[in-house]
């Protein structure tokens, strides 16, 4: 639930902390672009530093890392919040990396069901953030208390972690500093050169660049169709609230039956589709827009899933998380940034979002051959 109220809260008060801080557009693109740049950064180095302090060690890790970050972005002006949004992704970045191996190692037996929880959890998060951040800045008086109020979020997960793992509930695997399976795990090894591993990390990378468009810029679009603020950011939220019945339904089915790569497709047309609408007609019906929208990033669930599926040991599955969500996110934190400078460019909306329809066009074909049975 930490892993999206951090970017999702900053979408719904953008324009208002904008003005406070008396920033610009590209500030603002570099705000919505540094939690994409970090995820990647720092989820390269997520693998190394599980096998040296073990895995619930790191996750507890970016629990904190995460909530330092979110107190810090609120105490200052522009480049204090752009610093304390870059720890607190950091932080994100390294439970991202590392909760597939968790469900790979832990729940073995269930990884579709533990996937779907997962993702659905982190669905939840984002609406949240979008949802309650408005609302939230008005009891408290401003934007910097909508977001600096998320840190309780974080302080209360590592809680519940620190109490799951003294249970032993958690359990590593190779190449994530865990014990017992760890043994029986080949050495790891690199899968920059394979090609099953190019097609999920291409996956990952589509679709986490159209999310973090959306999620930075999306209310933004709304209120400049006519929607107004309280509006924008409800259906932000509901957009992140959708992925919830695909996240717990769909990865079990095709953790059981397969399918990955149809899915990965009809959820990227109904994308498309509401895409389209949004950049033709936004007022038009922006509620059928955002439920389009939703559907579309809830493919997310599938682009993790994939990355157990593909995989056969723990070893893999840490490589292979770690390649895919290092390089993917960078791909992805190209998206928000370049969607603000085209913003800037042409004082319009139709060409940044007629870039985010291609990049999702691009999802549908590594989504599909994805979904292949094979292993890296």
């Amino acid at each position: 639930m930490n892993l999206r109220p951090s970017v999702t809260s900053v979408g719904a008060i953008l324009d208002e902390a904008q003005r406070a801080l008396g920033a610009s557009d590209t500030w603002a693109g570099a705000l919505t672009t540094i939690p994409g740049l970090c995820f990647a950064l720092a989820g390269f180095g997520a693998p190394w530093v599980a096998r040296r302090i073990g895995v619930s060690s790191a996750v507890a890790l970016a629990l904190a890392v995460l909530a330092v970050g979110l107190a810090v972005r609120v105490v200052d002006g522009p480049w204090v919040v752009l610093a304390g949004t870059l720890v607190a992704s950091a932080g994100i970045a390294l439970a991202n990396v590392l909760i597939p191996v968790v469900v790979k190692t832990s729940f073995a037996a269930r990884v579709g069901l533990m996937t779907g929880v997962y993702t659905a959890a982190l669905q939840t998060g984002g609406a949240l953030g979008s949802a309650v951040t408005p609302p939230l800045s008005e009891v408290t008086g401003g934007w910097r208390g909508g977001l600096g109020g998320w840190a309780g979020l974080a302080v209360l997960a590592l809680v519940l972690w620190f109490a799951a793992t003294r249970r032993g509930a958690v359990r590593g695997g190779a190449g994530a500093g865990g014990s017992g399976a760890a043994a029986q795990d080949p050495p790891r090894r690199s899968l920059l050169r394979n090609r099953l591993a190019w097609v999920v990390t291409g996956f990952f990378g589509t679709q986490a660049c159209f999310a973090y468009i959306m999620m930075g810029w999306m209310p933004q679009v709304l209120i400049d169709a006519g929607v107004d603020r309280t509006s924008a950011g409800l259906m932000m939220g509901l957009v992140s609230l959708l992925g919830l019945p695909v996240s717990l339904l769909v990865p079990p089915l095709v953790a059981a039956h397969g399918g990955l790569g149809f899915w990965s497709v009809g959820l990227g047309v109904l994308g498309i589709g509401g895409l389209t609408g949004l950049t033709v007609a936004p007022a038009a019906a922006p509620l059928l827009w955002s439920v389009l929208i939703g559907l579309g990033m809830a493919v997310f669930s599938l682009a993790i899933v994939s990355i157990t599926m593909r995989a056969r040991t723990a070893t893999d599955t840490a490589s292979l998380s770690g390649m895919a969500q290092g390089i993917g996110y960078l791909l992805g934190a190209l998206g928000p940034f370049l969607f603000g400078f085209l913003r800037d460019v042409t004082g319009d909306w139709t060409v940044p979002m007629t870039m985010v329809i291609g990049v999702v066009a691009a999802q549908l074909v590594f989504g599909w051959y994805a979904g292949k049975p094979r292993y890296v």
